[in-house]
């Protein structure tokens, strides 16, 4: 007796959807085996059949279609078997809910058999309690398993109703198959044995499948070792795979770090030319100051004594002229014997000059090696294959070079190799195949002079210098790599706003995820943003009409109830409050929906951009050009246009935010610039460069240190600026599937989160500079 306890039955150890067909899902009626062993419908493959051959929905393999059609194909009797389990344990006529006994109609007396309580494995009839009794008293069927129903549906004598389940014959119902035709490998019952195989060999079943299953299990050896090695070569696979992508993720940090490095390092040499070419303009300056004060003072004394000369030759009489004529002759003399100053002083004029490896279009300062992955027991040897065997090179603050390790060989420019370099060949070279970055050398490296070195070096330029009145040429002299002063001084140092501005913020995926919700009538128009709680964001829908709450994982948190009719177009959250702009009104509504105020704004901007300030306690809203601010009793606590009254009618902001100083940011689709202002409108900063690609700004949002995060919705970016609002580079591009960017929030001043237009909003952190 097969126990009852929890060891699982035959049909619950099987895959639930073993007995379903793969092309009708549904269960399989005549089940036919392909060759490559997959079971079907007969009319599911019928309807697959085409030109004599057929293809396999699951392996794609093309099997030829027998001449009599796809009832040819083997019957799965296995399968089969399966299903009359299956349909024993739900079928049988029913009466008050219980299936009937099958015996009894049989016997004449009722109608209708009783009651079935027992179920025979060997007939496969379900019987009453008193057929049952009568089933084990019989000479034919005393040997026959009789057990409770309710056990054989609960699925307890599922193993033994297969051992004494026989297959049935398809072309004599009633009659089990028995025996093998060796000759035709054909399954026969009695019937069939008796008929055309009369003269074949035959074996019973039993004896058959002792004389054939080595065979099998040999086979089946066999393919268990092919798929161990399968398995090993997937696994392999998979590591090569896995460590080409930490490779190429730890190539694509390098490739940033040293663009970043070379940025860094141009930024620096930039300040510092700028402060030489400011320090010869101020000293040339002072110069010619002191040199135009002695020369006005001395013009105007020759002035005055010609101007006296002249009064008295022609006003005096002539006793007056004599009288006088020794003192002017004296002193105009004198004058005259003044030795005079030269022409003016020599004055050299700057000139640039640009290294010639910035304007060459072939110089390429990153480029790729690659070497060919070492197998996982040699990478153990060596530190596993890439890792750890480059190095790095680096700039410090003085220009000079350190290195680090990380895969970046330096290369010169004219294609020389290093001494470094010997360690890594170029593709060419060796066929490699793992990604590494190379980085040329710096001015530094091939010969070019320092700025202390070529400091004392005066600029030249062929037709740079100019001539002095007095006839003497300058001579000119070789400039060398940078602009170079007069000043002996030294090079003033980067400006603190420049703090920092070599190395960008960063961004590192966090997750991605819709905002489609089950009771959403459309999709979703995402046209507002802004954090609400710790780590949870507001997304105003208005194509919905809905303002709703996600964690920035992803999770659903709810909505907040609107106004009916309102569909929210720019979102801020408040202390305690939600402010939002909808139809040319501003609402501010509690956190369960109760308006606490409503003001009108004017209709002849199409949307108002709503904007929190730092303090959490006013609300910012652009207003036909100007900005409006807001406290949470709703009166107006300020009223500014950016850049004054003379931009009154010139500005248009469609997006607003302000920075953790409380200046604002706005995209001026009038200007199509970027401003920064101060709370009084004055104009910190504006952009308006080639960086925009010639789109119209969109949304802004700042992080906690002010760096500006600017959407371009036509180009697929989020470009950085500095909190003046000068461009600094890509921050997110298509790489970082970025599809139409629509509007963007900071969350704690370091999660970007980006809506796209089709519902889905991405999360980024933004990763400061000095973490």
């Amino acid at each position: 007796m097969v126990s009852q306890g929890s060891a699982p039955s035959l049909l619950e150890a099987l895959n639930s959807d073993f007995l379903a067909c793969k092309i009708c899902l549904e269960q399989l009626r005549a089940p036919k085996t392909l060759p490559c062993l997959h079971t079907y419908c007969q009319d599911c493959l019928a309807q697959l059949a085409e030109d004599g051959h057929l293809r396999c929905p699951e392996c794609r393999e093309t099997v030829p279609v027998p001449p009599a059609g796809v009832a040819a194909f083997k019957t799965n009797f296995f399968v089969n078997g399966l299903l009359d389990l299956v349909r024993a344990r739900a079928g049988g006529d029913l009466r008050a809910g219980k299936p009937a006994c099958a015996l009894c109609p049989l016997m004449g007396g009722a109608s209708a058999g009783g009651p079935a309580t027992a179920r025979c494995l060997d007939c496969a009839d379900d019987l009453c309690q008193a057929c049952a009794d009568g089933h084990r008293c019989t000479r034919q069927t005393h040997t026959h398993r009789v057990v409770d129903l309710v056990g054989y549906r609960a699925g307890w004598y599922d193993e033994e109703a297969r051992e004494r389940q026989a297959a049935q014959c398809p072309q004599h119902p009633g009659e089990a198959l028995r025996f093998l035709c060796q000759p035709c490998s054909q399954l026969l019952c009695r019937e069939c044995r008796l008929d055309p195989h009369l003269d074949h060999p035959c074996l019973p079943l039993a004896e058959a499948v002792r004389a054939r299953r080595p065979g099998l299990e040999e086979l089946l050896a066999g393919v268990d070792n092919n798929l161990a090695e399968l398995e090993a070569s997937r696994m392999a696979e998979k590591e090569a795979l896995a460590r080409l992508r930490e490779q190429a993720a730890r190539v694509g940090t390098q490739v940033e770090e040293a663009a970043e490095a070379v940025l860094r390092a141009l930024l620096a040499q930039k300040q510092e030319v700028l402060g030489q070419l400011r320090a010869h303009v101020e000293a040339a300056e002072e110069a010619a100051r002191e040199r135009l004060g002695e020369l006005e003072g001395r013009e105007q004394v020759a002035r005055e004594a010609a101007a006296f000369a002249r009064r008295v030759l022609s006003l005096g009489r002539e006793a007056e002229i004599l009288s006088l004529e020794g003192a002017i002759a004296q002193r105009l003399q004198q004058l005259q014997g003044c030795p005079w100053m030269p022409g003016p002083t020599r004055c050299l004029l700057p000139q640039l000059e640009l290294h010639p490896g910035l304007l060459d279009k072939n110089c390429h300062l990153l480029r790729l090696s690659f070497e060919e992955q070492q197998s996982q027991k040699d990478g153990g040897k060596d530190g596993a294959g890439t890792k750890g065997c480059d190095k790095t090179q680096s700039w410090r603050e003085d220009g000079t070079q350190t290195e680090k390790h990380g895969g970046i060989q330096p290369q010169s420019r004219d294609g020389a190799q290093t001494p470094k370099e010997d360690r890594a060949q170029t593709p060419q070279e060796d066929g490699a195949q793992t990604p590494k970055a190379e980085i040329a050398k710096t001015p530094q490296e091939d010969g070019t002079q320092t700025p202390k070195e070529a400091r004392a070096q005066t600029p030249q330029e062929e037709g740079g210098a100019l001539t002095p009145r007095g006839g003497r040429s300058n001579k000119k002299k070789k400039f060398k790599g940078r602009l170079k002063s007069v000043s002996r001084e030294p090079s003033p140092a980067p400006g603190p706003h420049l703090e920092g501005s070599g190395l960008l913020p960063r961004p590192i995926f966090s997750c991605s995820f819709p905002t489609r919700m089950p009771g959403d009538k459309r999709s979703p128009r995402i046209t507002g943003l802004c954090p609400f709680g710790p780590r949870e964001i507001l997304v105003a829908d208005e194509q919905n009409r809905a303002l709703k709450r996600f964690s920035l994982n992803g999770d659903y948190k709810g909505a907040v109830p609107v106004p009916e009719g309102c569909s929210p177009c720019s979102v801020a959250a408040l202390q305690g409050a939600v402010a939002f702009s909808a139809s040319a009104r501003l609402y501010l509504i509690s956190p369960d929906g109760k308006v606490q105020w409503r003001r009108a704004l004017s209709l002849s901007q199409a949307s108002h951009a709503v904007a929190a300030m730092p303090s959490g306690d006013r609300v910012a809203v652009s207003v036909s050009g100007h900005v409006e601010v807001y406290n949470m009793e709703g009166s107006l606590a300020t009223r500014f246009i950016p850049g004054g009254k003379a931009n009154r009618g010139l500005r248009a902001l469609v997006f607003l935010t302000t920075s953790p100083e409380g200046n604002f940011v706005g995209s001026d689709w009038q200007q199509n610039s970027v401003v920064v202002c101060d709370g009084l409108g004055q104009v910190v900063g504006e952009y308006r460069g080639p960086g925009l690609h010639g789109c119209q700004p969109g949304s802004v949002s700042v992080d906690k240190k002010g760096y500006i995060f600017l959407t371009l919705r036509e180009v697929n970016k989020v470009v950085i600026l500095d909190p003046k609002g000068s461009l600094l580079g890509d921050f997110l591009t298509a790489y970082h599937g970025l599809e139409k960017p629509r509007v963007t929030t900071m969350v704690d001043g370091r999660y970007l989160v980006v809506s796209l237009s089709n519902g889905t909003i991405h999360v980024f952190r933004v990763r400061s500079p000095d973490s």
